[in-house]
């Protein structure tokens, strides 16, 4: 099943641009939407059910798209669960108090199995029915998880595949391509972007094991992550933590 939500565009184009916008309702995704808004797109947003844990990131997500006047938000149902494999889509408990500043190479059991691989083939399917060339995602390569789908050289291979695997690309009319905006940035540079932005946090959500009332639980990776962005950007993040308190390792 897909939920299709349409709502007003902020503003009128004679010939709009089209991005495809992989939106979760988190911080990250939030603002590389702000991003392809600024840059003149009209942004087409694309949010997953995929079996995680709690639905308040799809919720997040919906409130963030209406926010930003996004012309069409689409929220797509796939079960990752059936097989798991991580602690967002099965019964392992999420960690908590991790040392996430010292990120090794061992890959955090919150790691979804080709998660973006698969989000990204579905953004890649609608930009070439959409006519979009452009798809965007807020994945970053500084302060994250140590997931090997966020790094730059992930991105570069996905998108030289994306041409060739489609219509688009072989038959020459336009190239695919795909926009990290976040890439190389610290959180906190997020963070700033996004206020500079008007980005509404408050919106948002981050945590990997929020209560059922989506309060963040402010201890595992994300959570401590997004605290460590506002922290050093000098600013309070406007999300409600049963424990809001940095790790001494990332303070």
């Amino acid at each position: 099943m897909t939920d299709v939500i349409n709502t007003p565009q902020r503003s009128a184009s004679a010939s709009p641009r089209f991005a495809i916008v992989l939106l979760s309702g988190g911080l990250d995704s939030a603002t590389a939407l702000a991003v392809a808004m600024q840059a003149g797109f009209t942004p087409l947003a694309m949010t997953f059910r995929y079996g995680q844990r709690h639905s308040l990131e799809v919720d997040a997500a919906r409130r963030v798209a209406e926010s930003q006047g996004v012309s069409q938000h689409v929220v797509v149902d796939i079960d990752l669960r059936q097989w798991g494999g991580s602690a967002l889509t099965s019964d392992v408990a999420v960690p908590k108090d991790r040392d996430v500043d010292a990120v090794s190479d061992e890959i955090p059991v919150t790691y979804v199995p080709a998660r973006n691989t698969i989000f990204l083939s579905f953004a890649l399917a609608w930009a070439e029915v959409s006519g979009a060339q452009d798809i965007f995602i807020g994945v970053n390569a500084l302060d994250y998880s140590g997931y090997p789908d966020c790094r730059p050289e992930y991105i570069d291979a996905f998108a030289t595949m994306a041409n060739l695997a489609t219509r688009v690309g072989v038959e020459g009319a336009r190239r695919l391509r795909i926009h990290a905006p976040l890439q190389h940035l610290t959180k906190a540079q997020i963070v700033t972007l996004g206020r500079t932005l008007e980005v509404d946090y408050a919106l948002t959500t981050s945590c990997y094991d929020p209560a059922p009332d989506g309060t963040a639980c402010g201890r595992c990776d994300a959570c401590q992550l997004r605290l460590k962005g506002f922290a050093s950007a000098g600013c309070v993040d406007p999300i409600a933590y049963a424990s809001a308190t940095v790790s001494p390792t990332l303070a």
